[in-house]
Formats: structure tokens, C-alpha cells, sequence
């Protein structure tokens, strides 16, 4: 089992260095009302898009973090979703299943779901427009706060994509989704949009701004989120002050030059631009 880390970091910016909870610690904190203000993050979008597919922690102890979340699978192996405290794995021939407990996470963000703003959302034709209707509540309520959000409705367009398992040695993502990414697109599907938005200063450990999933009502279709249209969805924020971050200590991760610039790399895995 590889040793792990965390970074504490809240929105005042102070910053801390602790022992990874073991499961029974982790277990305690569930029931905290303090835990559900904070967003769990398993290692760095950056270490992912540079190839780190290894699973740090197992999906059971991922589920003591949270309730609501996005990320992947070890080997990239599918989008993951976690919504109502079950993670989801969509995989790359398009279908969904109940991800296994003892499924193992390279990345993913996860938090205890707890509403603080609802709003309906209306006359959304692309995924930039999304955004900016996301953008104007956000601001509002602190844009230097993390926020997941839950968008329930019907949408006439739902444009996703999963990915092929991938072997050793790994590629990095980009190059990985170049060859094995495959898309899905569904007309007036009925499911929730999971999105988190992460503020411009986790632009080294993570991506600024909006990062979607989506999953069918029936638990059937899902995936990362390239492009979307509604009329209209209903919207619930859980805007959250604080952040942890549980790291691996292995050789591998440590040899890794994570303040390497991999903006363009994300950009491409994130949007499918160049």
C-alpha cells in the first residue's frame, strides 16, 4: 500500500502539511459537519495529464470523502461520477456501471454535497454559455471558493467522451485520448450534470475554472462533458472554503516534474482544442 499525504489548503490560503487519515479516522470525519466544506482531491490533474495512471487510494475510501464528485479510474480506465454517494464508472464502450470498491483512483474530487444556492438555468446552446451562466452565480458567492454544482434536467444535446483502459507503459493523456478516446452523443436525455469549479489560483494542482461530468437518470449513458445544449435545468451550488489533497510517496510520483507547464496538454484533454 503506498504511503499517502495530504495538503490542507482553504480559502484564506493557509496551508498545512498532515498524515493521510487512516479509513477509521476518515470514517469519523464523515459524520463532521466540517468535512462536508471541504473538497477532497486525490492527487493533481497535472501528475494525470503527464501519465500518472497508478491508483493511489481505493474507491471504498474515496466514498468516506464524499458524495459528489468527478475523476478517473487507475489506468484511465473510464470517466468517473460520483453522484448520491455512488461512484459511477463510465467506460470507454459507452456503457455505466457501479464502480467496484476495490477499483483504484489516480485522480478524482470529491465533497459531502450540501446546497447553498438553487436557481434554474435556461436557453443554454453550448457549453461556453454554460459556463458564464455558472460564472455569474459564482461570483456572487465567492470566486475564490471551490463549488460543486448539480444540474438536473433534459438536454437536447449531450456530447461526452470516455476513454480506453491503457497499459504500461503510459503515455501521457493527451496522447493516450488521441488514439483511445471515444465519444457518445445523446438527443433529449434526461440526467445531472456534475461540475466543479475550481478557483484561478489551482492553476498548479489542478484546472481553473469548470470541469463537467454527466450521467443519465437511469444510470445508463455518461462521461466527460464536451458539449451540451438545454432549455432549461435546475442548479444547486455547494460552494466550499476548503481543500485537502492526498498525495503518493512512490518513486515514480516523486520523480515527476509537476511545475512543468502542461496548461496546453489540459486544455486539450479538457475541451478536445488544441
Amino acid at each position: 500500500m503506498k504511503r499517502l499525504f495530504a495538503i490542507v489548503l482553504t480559502a484564506a490560503l493557509l496551508l498545512s502539511f498532515t498524515a493521510c487519515s487512516s479509513q477509521q479516522d476518515s470514517k469519523a470525519e464523515k459524520n463532521n459537519d466540517s468535512n462536508k466544506e471541504t473538497v477532497y482531491q486525490v492527487a493533481l490533474l497535472q501528475s494525470l495529464t503527464q501519465g500518472y495512471y497508478d491508483g493511489i487510494i481505493k474507491v471504498s475510501e474515496l466514498r468516506e470523502h464524499g458524495d459528489i464528485g468527478i475523476g478517473t479510474f487507475e489506468g484511465v480506465n473510464g470517466e468517473m461520477i460520483v453522484l448520491d454517494g455512488t461512484v459511477y464508472q463510465a467506460l470507454g464502450d459507452g456503457s455505466v456501471q457501479k464502480a467496484d470498491d476495490n477499483e483504484t483512483v489516480p485522480f478524482s474530487n470529491v465533497t459531502f454535497f450540501d446546497s447553498d444556492v438553487k436557481e434554474e438555468i435556461s436557453d443554454i446552446k453550448d457549453i461556453n454559455a454554460l459556463k458564464e451562466a455558472l460564472d455569474k452565480t459564482v461570483a456572487k458567492n465567492g470566486k475564490n471558493m471551490f463549488c460543486f454544482v448539480k444540474l438536473n434536467g433534459e438536454f437536447k444535446k449531450m456530447n461526452v467522451r470516455s476513454e480506453l483502459k491503457q497499459e504500461k507503459p503510459y503515455k501521457s493523456l493527451d496522447k493516450a485520448l488521441a488514439t483511445d478516446q471515444r465519444e457518445f452523443n445523446y438527443d433529449n436525455i434526461k440526467g445531472t450534470v456534475v461540475a466543479l469549479y475550481c478557483p484561478d489560483y489551482m492553476g498548479g494542482l489542478n484546472t481553473p475554472g469548470w470541469h463537467f461530468h454527466f450521467i443519465s437518470d437511469d444510470k445508463t449513458k455518461g462521461g466527460h462533458i464536451l458539449e451540451l445544449a438545454f432549455d432549461s435545468a435546475q442548479a444547486e451550488y455547494d460552494i466550499t472554503p476548503e481543500f485537502d489533497m492526498c498525495l503518493s510517496d512512490d518513486d515514480e510520483f516523486q520523480k515527476m516534474e509537476l511545475s512543468k507547464d502542461v496548461s496546453g496538454a489540459i486544455k486539450k484533454v479538457e475541451t478536445n482544442e488544441e
